[in-house]
């Protein structure tokens, strides 16, 4: 090799590739026949994209020399940077027939047949590769990329950690080995790995965006926020950070600048499908639902199987009462829970007309979907301090919601001598009063809004906590991960979600002997405990605001007022046919609902409409505070609850007005809520067992004043006499039961069914 040639090599090596090409091109034109100056100017045109040339290049020099096998191989790296991978692979093959350990052309050959998705062959190649030269970190961090997308993380992540460990300071390893720590749930280290590949190449937008969703997953909304907008300074056109960004603001409730987000993703990647989710997710939040359905039915139709599309229509429609295509739908959707399919909420799945197994088998279902699984630990009983009992409610909605409404007193009147409570918030704070109320109920306060499933799991374990309640199940912005990973050696599900969550690290489900019979055990992941009276905790200290005049409330002065103020997607078409025909038998009777959005209104009058009764016999209330809204509900004569979803808080507000309930008990808890309370307050035969006798028992009531007078005095007598309202009652007998699964525990002895025994006064 002349000294000329050397030195064209050694300016190529230093990236001086225009000085290397004007010399290699002079060492030709004196020498057309070198093989080094033809091969490495082919691997110089190589780099600079210009692959065809390479490959005449390397054509030439393999006519001087065809056993380089060297030149087989990189003649088969320029023919896979054009995308002729047959070609490549017979250039590979070429070039390990002249040397079968050429460990360059096995991780080559690995490479293109990634490409061709012939992943098994390509796995066999790179193991050759790495067998032949262990330091190879470019075939250790490809086979961990294959690895990863064959479903094996674990085995991704040794490759990746083989190859940092021949090259520490390899970015490209460290990134990928964050997105697997990330897929095994070891969101920590995978924060410390991109942070490791953006430390050695700040320029690195993967390891940027990488980093952020990480930090989206540990809800370190701030950080993960401005990793996306550093990922777009550098790639504005980069969908997938507009797309995460948009689920940041969306976890914020900061839902219009999600939707712009996503609009923004879609608007470069017409095709992404989960950014249009998304949007749709987005357009629902802000309860532009008819934009929502036509995006899901739209979605719908491009890809069938999608996850999820179904019931976020079904959402949609349900929510604006829209039932036309309800039947059909609802077919869909049981069909789906009957078959295993894994997509169905289950809570959405409570709002229709199952058997108690068909809800077991969508809770079961929908955990394999979230790929949730609880976590063994081993416990020291004398590691818990035996004075007093740590109970953790944890919830995201201490501020003005329905379960905050009911249980906020219970905070306050726990027995301090036997127990410490203990509040744990992963939901938005609303500055309300009642969560002032509720903050200063407990003893100690913890606000993890932004902190990973792992880290509350953690300080709960710290504290330590004994018993942990889940006040959410499968309700808006619920954390069942924080309780798969055993915050507590006994936790339990509370008065949020009424039905089983399928798993086997939820130990109880508080319940009662109506809305949970013992022979119910059997669809139930949790043991059931029973209270005696009825398992809902009522706030003994709620204000009932001014009573408006009727017109104020947006009611005629005259004409019996049926009302029913549960949200609206436990309305549904059976229902309405029975309020209709009981507004046909009851002349100027009117049915007051609640206004839930626009469509609500539209819908519902239309189908009044449609059988027979003026539009104007519904009336609908706005949105009020409670003091407000529980003063407006006296002037109600009779409130219709609903199947299979009876009212829950909407009874309990109803009847401390003073207003009496009539429901249908139905065949599941969601559905015997409303019979609970209503035997809780001495109101039995308000409860009907079919809706033919619902009816016709409204109807009655409606039309025998005296009937009626009688039951709202009894309701006015009962409220301070008998249990429901009793907080004071209510909270020795949850103490009770807390006692006894904690008894249950320490003694050696797993998860029990057991019966409250009722306090007897003295």
């Amino acid at each position: 090799m002349s000294h000329v040639l050397r030195q064209a090599i050694q300016l190529h090596q230093h990236g001086r590739l225009g000085d290397a090409e004007r010399i290699y091109r002079d060492v030709l034109k004196a020498q057309p026949r070198d093989f080094d100056a033809l091969h490495m100017f082919g691997i110089l045109k190589l780099q600079q994209g210009q692959a065809s040339e390479a490959v005449r290049l390397f054509d030439d020099a393999l006519r001087v020399d065809p056993r380089s096998s060297a030149a087989h191989c990189n003649r088969g790296v320029a023919f896979a940077a054009l995308g002729r991978h047959d070609a490549a692979l017979a250039c590979f093959d070429q070039a390990l027939a002249v040397d079968p350990s050429h460990a360059g052309a096995h991780a080559s050959r690995a490479d293109s047949l990634y490409d061709l998705k012939r992943l098994d062959e390509a796995l066999v190649s790179y193991d050759l590769a790495v067998r032949f030269d262990p330091n190879l970190v470019s075939a250790l961090v490809n086979r961990g990329v294959l690895l990863s997308d064959q479903g094996r993380p674990d085995a991704a992540l040794a490759s990746y950690d083989a190859a940092i460990a021949v090259e520490e300071n390899d970015a490209e390893a460290w990134n990928n080995r964050g997105v697997v720590l990330q897929e095994l749930g070891r969101i920590d280290e995978a924060l410390i790995s991109h942070e490791r590949a953006l430390a050695l190449r700040t320029d690195y937008v993967d390891a940027a965006l990488n980093l952020a969703n990480a930090q989206l997953i540990v809800r370190r909304f701030a950080d993960a926020m401005a990793g996306y907008a550093k990922v777009l300074a550098q790639d504005p056109r980069c969908a997938d950070a507009h797309y995460n960004l948009g689920n940041a603001l969306f976890d914020l409730e900061r839902f219009e600048e999600a939707l712009a987000s996503y609009a923004r993703a879609v608007a470069i990647r017409s095709n992404f499908f989960d950014a249009r989710i998304g949007r749709a997710r987005a357009l629902a939040k802000l309860h532009r639902y008819d934009e929502a359905s036509v995006e899901y039915e739209t979605l719908r139709k491009l890809s069938p199987g999608l996850p999820n599309l179904l019931t976020d229509l079904i959402h949609c429609k349900v929510t604006t009462c829209h039932w036309t295509e309800m039947a059909s739908l609802t077919g869909e959707l049981f069909a789906r829970v009957n078959a295993g399919n894994l997509s169905v909420d289950p809570f959405l799945f409570q709002g229709f007309d199952a058997t108690p197994d068909q809800q077991f088998d969508c809770a079961r279902n929908w955990v394999r979907l979230k790929n949730v699984k609880g976590t063994e630990r081993t416990w020291n009983p004398t590691q818990f301090p035996s004075d007093r009992i740590r109970i953790a409610y944890l919830s995201a909605d201490y501020q003005r919601h329905a379960t905050t409404q009911l249980i906020a007193e219970l905070f306050e009147i726990h027995d301090r001598d036997r127990f410490e409570i203990i509040g744990v918030s992963f939901g938005p704070d609303d500055k309300s009063q009642v969560r002032s109320r509720v903050i200063k109920s407990f003893d100690r306060f913890f606000d993890v809004t932004t902190q990973s499933d792992d880290s509350v799991a953690n300080l709960l374990r710290g504290v330590p906590v004994h018993i942990a309640v889940d006040l959410k199940g499968y309700t808006t912005n619920a954390r069942m991960g924080i309780f798969s990973r055993r915050a507590a050696p006994i936790q339990v599900s509370y008065l949020g979600y009424p039905g089983t969550s399928g798993v086997d690290f939820m130990d109880y489900i508080v319940a009662d002997q109506v809305v949970l019979p013992f022979d119910q055990q059997p669809f139930y992941s949790e043991r059931i405990v029973q209270l005696p009276d009825s398992y809902q905790v009522n706030d003994s200290k709620r204000r009932i605001g001014v009573v408006p005049k009727r017109g104020v409330a947006g009611l005629p002065d005259r004409g019996f007022v049926f009302c029913c103020f549960n949200n609206s997607w436990k309305l549904n078409a059976p229902m309405f046919d029975v309020w209709m025909r009981i507004l046909h038998r009851v002349e100027g009777s009117l049915l007051w609902l609640l206004r839930a959005n626009a469509q609500v209104v539209r819908n519902l009058r239309a189908e009044a409409q449609a059988r027979g009764i003026d539009p104007s016999r519904l009336v609908f209330a706005p949105q009020l505070d409670v003091e407000d809204h529980l003063a407006r509900l006296t002037l109600a004569d009779l409130f219709l609850d609903t199947l299979p979803y009876n009212a829950h808080t909407t009874a309990s507000d109803a009847l401390w007005s003073g207003v009496p309930v009539l429901t249908c008990q139905g065949g599941t808890f969601a559905g015997r809520v409303a019979a609970s309370l209503l035997r809780s307050v001495g109101l039995p035969e308000l409860v009907t067992s079919c809706l033919e006798d619902y009816e016709a028992m409204a109807i009655r009531l409606a039309t025998d004043p005296a009937l009626l007078g009688s039951f709202r005095r009894r309701l006015q007598d009962n409220r301070a006499t008998h249990p429901l309202f009793a907080a004071d009652r209510f909270c020795r007998h949850i103490e009770a039961a807390y006692l006894r699964m904690w008894d249950i525990w320490k003694d050696g002895g797993g998860p029990q069914s057991f019966r409250v025994d009722p306090i007897v006064s003295t």
